[in-house]
């Protein structure tokens, strides 16, 4: 198999294995089923005709199994980017969310250019699970409606459909659990005239392929000035969906994928689905999981051909579709949410191991999301809150001691540690003003400078021992540290 993130290179291995064929074709196949009430529900949020989402979840997998960097990973419609896009499509009509979506696009390529993507690895760990979680929540909750005011025989199908997913693996893994489950309950629903509610019921299916097409808006500066506050929205929250999603995907398969090409394949593919008046999207995680986690597909056939069957599926065999019991596809989701739960991390063994504050870090990232059913305010959030934790945690190994000369004539100060914002306030009032000797040396040789304010501080302490008529001599900075702090010594406004 080529190297993961290697666009080009030799024929694969596995285009040659009958078993990879038949795991990608059939994980596509269920994916596309599960794709096609999601992509209605968020046509719907963003106040669109269904079509608009289904052609929006067409062009995306398709486009990105060709040009993303995380082979398997499912991009379509989704919830998120709906949220981001629906007040322009309120306000302006459909030809102006189409034109964001566009505009979106390009922004993602250039975001995705410029090195955004390197921003993950400040992603902690427990950011990272909090998302995950945080996740399979929404996934769930998600599906609570569908349960909610519905025929009674709809609870023992998707009781039945759990029961399929979770003891049919046992029997073989050929075929993937939830396409067994879709079809058995199809079956069971049109032979014996059960009425529960369908797939049909939230949307009428197209009926023919999308035509490329102009947005209808006009091309002048006040349309840009309009459309682009929400198509940078929708880039960066596109773009922390799709990249987070990646990692995810990279640890589930343990290996890795270019987060670089995925952001501008995710540009690439926000383009060409507005082009064809989709209304864009971004990877999707719930979707993602059935590829990877569920039905094990690994290459970019499954994604491309979720796209493509949901065409087939809408298209050709809209009818049969149309009849799929919701409950089927509840029980897939319930299956996927609970999967994808990270039940290691609420462990007791776990939590009493873990440190105060990387609990803290996932709670609130867990939280955000939830609250704010913003997948990307979550991992801002969390990841702030675990900044401010580490800043505070390093700003105490700080310390300072002093030995004075037998003689009384001098001092000598060792400070050892991390200097920056949050340890050097602190640093001013460990120095004895009043009492010490004429000559003061501060030897820095086990701290690092690392900003202005430790520059500041360190002015201030020369400036005070000055003030009672004292020298200071600071020793043992490093090279970086002595560079910041003969730029910056005594150049700073309110260090004298």
């Amino acid at each position: 198999m080529t190297p993961a993130g290697r666009p080009r290179g030799p024929k694969p291995d596995w285009l040659n294995s009958p078993k990879v064929w038949r795991t990608e074709i059939l994980a596509g196949l269920v994916v596309a089923l599960a794709l096609i009430p999601e992509a209605i529900s968020f046509s719907i949020i963003a106040g669109v005709d269904p079509a608009i989402g289904l052609f929006a979840s067409f062009t995306m997998a398709v486009t990105i199994s060709i040009v993303g960097g995380r082979r398997a990973m499912i991009s379509a419609a989704t919830g998120a980017v709906a949220l981001v896009i629906a007040p322009m499509n309120r306000e302006h009509g459909l030809g102006y969310l189409v034109a964001t979506v566009i505009l979106a696009g390009v922004f993602q390529v250039i975001l995705g250019a410029v090195g955004v993507a390197k921003l993950m690895r400040f992603v902690p760990r427990s950011v990272m699970t909090g998302f995950v979680n945080a996740l399979a929540i929404m996934i769930f909750m998600a599906q609570v409606p569908e349960m909610h005011d519905v025929p009674w025989p709809v609870y023992p199908l998707i009781i039945g459909g759990l029961a399929l997913m979770v003891f049919f693996p046992k029997v073989t893994k050929v075929i993937p659990a939830p396409l067994v489950s879709i079809v058995i309950l199809t079956v069971i629903t049109v032979a014996a005239g059960i009425a529960v509610p369908t797939v049909g019921d939230k949307g009428e299916l197209p009926s023919s392929l999308p035509v490329p097409g102009l947005p209808d808006v006009p091309f002048t500066l006040d349309t840009l000035t309009t459309i682009a506050p929400s198509a940078l929205a929708m880039a960066l929250v596109g773009l922390m969906e799709s990249l987070m999603t990646a990692k995810l995907v990279d640890d589930i398969t343990d290996t890795h994928s270019s987060k670089t090409r995925e952001s501008i394949g995710q540009g690439i593919a926000n383009i060409v689905t507005g082009f064809f008046g989709g209304m864009g999207g971004c990877a999707m995680i719930g979707q993602t999981m059935i590829n990877v986690k569920v039905s094990g597909a690994r290459t970019r056939l499954s994604t491309f051909l979720a796209g493509v069957f949901l065409m087939v599926l809408c298209v050709v065999f809209g009818p049969v579709v149309s009849d799929i019991p919701m409950a089927a596809l509840v029980a897939v989701m319930v299956m996927v949410a609970f999967g994808t739960f990270d039940w290691h991390s609420i462990a007791p063994k776990t939590l009493r191991r873990m440190p105060t504050g990387e609990i803290t870090v996932m709670i609130i990232t867990v939280v955000v999301v939830v609250a704010t059913s913003n997948l990307a305010i979550g991992v801002v959030a969390g990841s702030l809150t675990a900044m401010a934790i580490f800043a505070k945690r390093v700003a105490h190994f700080a310390h300072v001691t002093s030995v004075t000369d037998p003689d009384g004539t001098s001092v000598v100060y060792s400070v050892t540690g991390e200097l920056f914002f949050a340890s050097s306030n602190d640093l001013v009032g460990q120095f004895n003003y009043a009492t010490d000797p004429d000559k003061v040396v501060i030897d820095l040789s086990a701290a690092h400078v690392w900003d202005a304010s430790s520059v500041a501080a360190l002015d201030a302490i020369e400036t005070k021992y000055a003030q009672r008529g004292k020298t200071v001599e600071i020793i043992g900075l490093n090279d970086p540290s002595a560079d910041l702090h003969g730029k910056l010594t005594g150049e700073l406004a309110g260090s004298h």
